[in-house]
């Protein structure tokens, strides 16, 4: 074989690798916790929540303005929401919608799966309690629990308890429906792309996140009224946000990883392959948590480069573990969690298509009822109705919130290994 026959072989098989190929769960843990990192470094933790309340604020924005804000309805919604494209939790979603279609198209996985009439009703359920719960818990699986317990926040294990619980209910549910239901399982379908033409919409995509990327990098202020009414740096350091949101969503895609299925399959199937993988990226991510965050004396004037109160919400206590649960219970009747839905999004998943608008608008309502509550608008949350502010460190110190953290990650991985080989924990069906 000639030495061109062979690099040509070891392109190919690089692209398979990096395009084609499921990424095995470990790695993509890995990944996620480092990019996770990333963005944290760069500017903030990442979340699927904000875009999708984001989102939800202009679908009812624009109701109210069809309807006329002097009809007295929907009054929360009289100014205009952040720009979609100058909110830094709308361009996360962006991006990480653009870096799963980018990964489907490039490993000829997207598709427009139409689910059965039964899955349809299900997602505008799922995504109405999805939206609900993340509000009491302060987050979804990501901003509540993923990057909470990251950045050292004692609401992520509350919310952990309040998801495992809602988890065991939906599929107690789903085996019911299973066993007791038939109805609403026709209508669905599949509408494939041709190969070329996914190839050439991932070149497109692409093509397209480098732009925006370059044009908020090299953004003057007043030249793009999209951008709203941030400032200069504001703006440019959006173009690091996006490219790494758009990664966090290729990897995602790629890696199929959905941290419900963590929380799932164990007590589905025994298989804890992935619920392994969630375990070791939230270590990682803490310890890249811990050195963001903790203050080094020669080092940004004394400063932690990221501030602690980052991803530390008022829901410690009740908030956090009833939301955990109704998100829970939403994400198992969605099929995917706040970011898993988001990358099905990506990949053309019908029904999840359909779960984003129920959760942004279910979302956005509860948000700002809870931020304008009663007459003379008191924030839930921040009148400790939904629980406390509890930034590990503070009780424990940095090194104690480490070691608690590795030591329930441990815990986990102990249980859902012996789980796997005894069955002990199999939701019978």
């Amino acid at each position: 074989m000639s030495e061109e026959s062979v690099m040509g072989s070891k392109v190919k098989d690089l692209y398979k690798t990096c395009c084609k190929s499921e990424w095995n769960p470990t790695i993509t843990g890995v990944i996620v916790a480092f990019l996770s990192i990333l963005i944290m470094a760069w500017w903030r933790p990442w979340g699927a929540v904000g875009a999708i309340r984001n989102w939800g604020d202009w679908i009812i924005y624009g109701l109210n303005t069809l309807i006329g804000a002097e009809s007295g309805l929907l009054g929360f919604y009289d100014e205009a929401p952040a720009a979609l494209l100058g909110s830094t939790g709308s361009v996360i979603g962006i991006g990480f919608v653009g870096g799963a279609f980018i990964s489907a198209c490039l490993g000829k996985d997207f598709a427009l799966r139409i689910p059965p009439h039964r899955e349809m009703v299900k997602a505008v359920i799922a995504g109405i309690l999805m939206g609900i719960g993340a509000t009491l818990a302060g987050g979804c699986n990501v901003g509540g629990m993923y990057n909470a317990i990251g950045n050292l926040a004692a609401n992520g294990f509350t919310m952990w308890i309040g998801l495992t619980a809602g988890v065991l209910l939906g599929l107690k549910l789903l085996y019911m429906e299973m066993e007791h239901i038939s109805w609403g399982d026709g209508g669905s379908g599949t509408i494939n792309i041709p190969n070329a033409v996914q190839s050439l919409l991932a070149l497109a995509a692409l093509a397209v996140l480098i732009w925006v990327a370059y044009a908020y990098a090299g953004f003057e202020e007043g030249a793009f009224t999209w951008a709203g009414d941030k400032d200069e740096d504001y703006i440019a350091s959006l173009s690091g946000i996006i490219m790494i949101a758009a990664a966090l969503g290729y990897t995602m895609q790629r890696g199929r990883w959905c941290m419900v299925q963590g929380f799932r399959e164990p007590h589905m199937t025994g298989d804890c392959t992935l619920a392994k993988s969630v375990a070791l990226s939230i270590v990682l991510l803490a310890i890249g948590g811990i050195v963001l965050k903790y203050s080094v004396p020669y080092a940004h004037g004394g400063e932690a480069v990221l501030h602690p109160i980052n991803y530390v919400r008022g829901t410690f206590g009740w908030g956090s573990v009833v939301g955990g649960f109704i998100f829970g219970l939403g994400a198992m009747l969605a099929g995917g969690c706040g970011s898993g839905t988001l990358w099905r999004v990506g990949e053309g998943q019908v029904k999840l298509i359909m779960v984003v608008p129920f959760f942004a608008i279910s979302n956005s309502l509860m948000t700002k009822w809870f931020q304008n509550f009663g007459a003379d608008e008191i924030n839930l949350e921040k009148s400790g109705a939904l629980g406390s502010y509890v930034y590990l460190p503070d009780v424990m110190g940095y090194g104690g919130t480490l070691a608690l953290i590795a030591f329930i990650m441990m815990l986990w991985y102990l249980i859902v290994t012996w789980n796997e080989e005894t069955n002990k924990l199999i939701v019978p069906m």
